[in-house]
C-alpha cells in the first residue's frame, strides 16, 4: 500500500479536532454557574434544616437529661449544661459533678451550628457533698440558638421543666422561662 499523501485540507481539519474554541468553553462554565447558583441556595437550606432538627432533638435530649439527674442524684436540677456531660479524660464513672447523661461535644455548648445553655433558675436547693460540688436549682432554661442566624439555622429552642419544646423564629434566645413558654410549642 502506497503511503497516503497529506494534503492541506487533512491539516486544517486535524487542527481543528484539536480542542476547544474560547466559545465553547465560556459556554460550558455559563452553564456550571447556572446549575451551582441553583444549587448552593437549594443546599443551604437543607443544611439549616438539618441543624434545625439536630438543635430541636438535642433540646430534648439535654430535658431529659435534666430530668433523669434530678431523679438520680437529688440535687434538684444541674446546676450547668457541662455537668450534665461525661468526666473530663473520658472516665465512666458518673457522679454528681459529671452525670455522663449527654455527649461531651454537646455538654461543650456548641454543636451543629447551635450554641447550647442550661441555666439554673431559682434558688439553689440540694446539698452539695463529696460527689456535688455545686447545688441544683428547682428549676431550669435550656437554650439553642443558631451561631450565625442566616447561615447555621433561622429558629432558636427553648425548654424548661414543663418538658415542652418552643422555638422562636427571630433566632433570638429565651432569657427567662417565661418568656420561653410564651413561644409557640413546637408539635
Amino acid at each position: 500500500m502506497p503511503p497516503r499523501e497529506i494534503t492541506s485540507n487533512s491539516n486544517a481539519a486535524e487542527s481543528n479536532s484539536r480542542g476547544f474554541s474560547l466559545i465553547e468553553l465560556l459556554i460550558v462554565v455559563a452553564i456550571i454557574l447556572v446549575i451551582v447558583a441553583i444549587a448552593v441556595p437549594n443546599f443551604m437550606r437543607a443544611r439549616m434544616s438539618a441543624n434545625e432538627a439536630a438543635a430541636a432533638s438535642y433540646v430534648r435530649t439535654i430535658t431529659t437529661a435534666s430530668v433523669v439527674y434530678n431523679s438520680t442524684y437529688d440535687n434538684g436540677f444541674p446546676p450547668s449544661l457541662a455537668v450534665l456531660g461525661p468526666p473530663a479524660g473520658g472516665g465512666n464513672t458518673a457522679t454528681c459533678d459529671t452525670a455522663n447523661l449527654i455527649d461531651e461535644v454537646v455538654a461543650a455548648g456548641v454543636k451543629g451550628g447551635y450554641s447550647y445553655a442550661l441555666t439554673g433558675v431559682g434558688a439553689p436547693q440540694g446539698t452539695t457533698g463529696p460527689t456535688c460540688s455545686n447545688p441544683g436549682f428547682n428549676n431550669y432554661l435550656v437554650t439553642a440558638v443558631p451561631t450565625s442566624y442566616g447561615m447555621t439555622g433561622q429558629r432558636s429552642f427553648c425548654s424548661d421543666e414543663p418538658g415542652s419544646l418552643h422555638y422562636d423564629i427571630t433566632g433570638a434566645v429565651s432569657g427567662s422561662t417565661t418568656a420561653c413558654e410564651t413561644l409557640p410549642a413546637l408539635q
